[in-house]
């Protein structure tokens, strides 16, 4: 019952897209800066319209850890449900780091580019480049980053190795690096039988030390990704 609940806001939600879209295009010629918060709020609200059709509860841990200023938050991935979660509760400008193949899904990616997605080819190196040049160029604008370093969704309780690109971005930009735990959001879909359920589901979300990528002893900046891994570890292993 959940998954056609979904399935039927999504369907209303993108149809009524094919008059929004153009709206906010038009209006992003005028005012762009509207259109961000449009965008924004618009998008915001329909990720949690479906977290509540969902059934899912979310807990924030520690959200005073986020400095009041653009960041790179960095963070595990087992679901889809990691970019809806974490976006429903970030009432700030957050843009995501989207696998390219995504940049062809009609519609969607128009919504990703409203909010300030980028789109990461990591078979191209000179398209990766351009792609972590675009991100630091949003967060040196105002707008913080999200990113998920695994490369794809993992449901094993042991992280996969964090790709040391990942956090070029932070670095480019000048900006703190925000480590982010994620758990149970495979709960809500990945982790149910034939892919065809929604169950309700508790996630946490716990917010780390920034990290002050300057700051850092040698050898951590040297492998900045692994010791950001090392951080979102711990609060992994701290709740299990």
């Amino acid at each position: 019952m959940r998954v056609i609940l979904i399935v039927l806001y999504l369907l209303v939600y993108f149809t009524l897209s094919l008059i929004t879209l153009p709206l906010l295009f038009c209006l992003g010629k005028i005012n762009p800066s509207a259109k961000d918060k449009i965008s924004q709020v618009t998008v915001r609200n329909a990720f949690r319209t479906i977290l509540f059709l969902a059934g899912t509860k979310i807990t924030v841990r520690h959200k005073e850890n986020v400095p009041d200023e653009p960041v790179l938050f960095v963070g595990n991935h087992s679901s889809y449900f990691d970019i809806i979660t974490t976006y429903s509760i970030l009432n700030r400008q957050v843009g995501y780091v989207a696998k390219i193949e995504m940049e062809k899904t009609p519609l969607l990616s128009s919504w990703m580019r409203n909010i300030g997605c980028v789109f990461l080819n990591r078979q191209d190196v000179k398209e990766g480049l351009k792609a972590i040049i675009q991100g630091a160029s949003f967060i040196k604008e105002g707008r913080s980053m999200f990113i998920f370093p695994e490369g794809t969704r993992n449901h094993s309780k042991t992280l996969l190795p964090f790709k040391e690109g990942s956090t070029k971005m932070a670095e480019k930009a000048g900006c703190k690096i925000v480590p982010v735990a994620i758990t149970n959001t495979d709960a809500i879909f990945e982790n149910n039988k034939w892919y065809n359920k929604i169950r309700k589901a508790s996630v946490t979300i716990e917010f780390g030390s920034p990290i002050e990528p300057k700051s850092l002893e040698k050898e951590q900046k040297k492998f900045l990704g692994a010791y950001v891994q090392s951080q979102i570890e711990a609060m992994l292993q701290a709740r299990s």
